[in-house]
């Protein structure tokens, strides 16, 4: 249970802002609507406009993952129209982290303003109705929320903004107690160094149009081999298999590794101390995934864990408090 003395964050996310900052960054301004995104499905054969999306994506893993080094996460919400498919593409990954998902319905073409009224409505409200939130966490770059940034300030709480360089605001960005570029997250790809490694990726040779004519033939000919029921049926049951399949402990010792390399790259960008206190670092790996206890993976102390990944982290003892920091190259 949370004390009285513990931060309390809320998370509000303008997610169509974030997405469309996001891949104009990557492949050039206008560049979202021109290559028409909002209505490019989900499922579908691969073409070029689904390989810039795939590369634009958003780590909302990072974004909460920041958010929660402020405190206790105990509100977040995402705005979009969910139906769109761009958007339905995060949908498994925003619940994942528990987040709640608020359905914009298009009133308009263009949808124009309807997530920023509705978003700024959402958290004026519920900091007259939550008086224990202390921090406000609004993910988007739109100058529309400088108002929504003096307001919570004026409110007594603490303003985080978090937006993509060349689409955010400077105006936003002064309103705010503090601002954070995106791309600065632990855990993110700089745009720059992901454009470098796309150039340096060789590309697939095209098939001439006889290899495409006998491949797509060759798919048609197995399809029609078996049944469709039985397709359906097997394609059914191999995504309930990999869904039901529990890591091995090996993968769930990765991904505690993991979990405990991004606690520790967080803290030490929100701080200029590079040695950190065990149990601090412990309080936000539990932050960032509730589900981590060190005894499920056959330690019997978090000493034990760190002892474990003295490849990742140097530790040393200074009194009675236990200190640690990452292993420099």
């Amino acid at each position: 249970m949370p004390t009285d003395s513990e931060a309390r964050v809320a998370v509000y996310i303008d997610f169509d802002n974030i997405l469309i900052s996001r891949y104009d960054q990557m492949h050039g301004r206008g560049a979202f609507h021109s290559d028409k995104v909002r209505t490019l499905p989900i499922d579908g054969r691969e073409s070029k406009a689904r390989t810039r999306f795939a590369e634009a994506t958003v780590d909302l893993g990072a974004i909460i993952d920041y958010a929660s080094s402020y405190g206790s996460i105990v509100l977040s919400r995402a705005y979009a129209d969910w139906s769109v498919p761009a958007h339905a593409a995060y949908r498994d990954q925003l619940l994942a982290r528990a987040v709640d998902l608020v359905q914009m319905f298009p009133t308009t073409r263009a949808l124009k303003n309807g997530a920023d009224i509705r978003l700024s409505i959402d958290v004026v409200e519920d900091l007259f109705r939550l008086d224990d939130i202390t921090h406000v966490v609004v993910v988007a770059g739109d100058s529309d929320y400088i108002a929504l940034a003096q307001r919570v300030k004026r409110l007594g709480r603490f303003m985080v903004g978090i937006g993509v360089a060349g689409s955010t605001s400077k105006s936003l960005a002064a309103a705010c107690d503090e601002f954070a570029d995106y791309d600065a997250l632990p855990g993110v790809v700089p745009v720059e160094r992901a454009r470098r490694e796309e150039r340096a990726e060789p590309d697939a040779p095209e098939p001439t149009p006889e290899e495409a004519k006998q491949i797509e033939a060759e798919a048609v000919e197995v399809a029609e081999s078996k049944p469709a029921r039985r397709r359906r049926r097997a394609t059914s049951e191999s995504v309930a298999q990999e869904r039901d399949a529990e890591p091995t402990a090996e993968q769930r010792g990765d991904a505690a590794t993991g979990l405990l390399e991004r606690a520790l790259r967080i803290l030490l960008q929100k701080g200029d101390d590079e040695w950190l206190h065990a149990n601090v670092v412990k309080e936000q790996m539990k932050r960032m995934d509730p589900v981590f206890n060190e005894k499920s993976l056959g330690h019997r102390s978090f000493s034990d864990f760190l002892g474990a990944r003295d490849e990742l982290v140097e530790v040393r003892e200074d009194g009675q408090a236990r200190l640690l920091r990452l292993r420099r190259a």
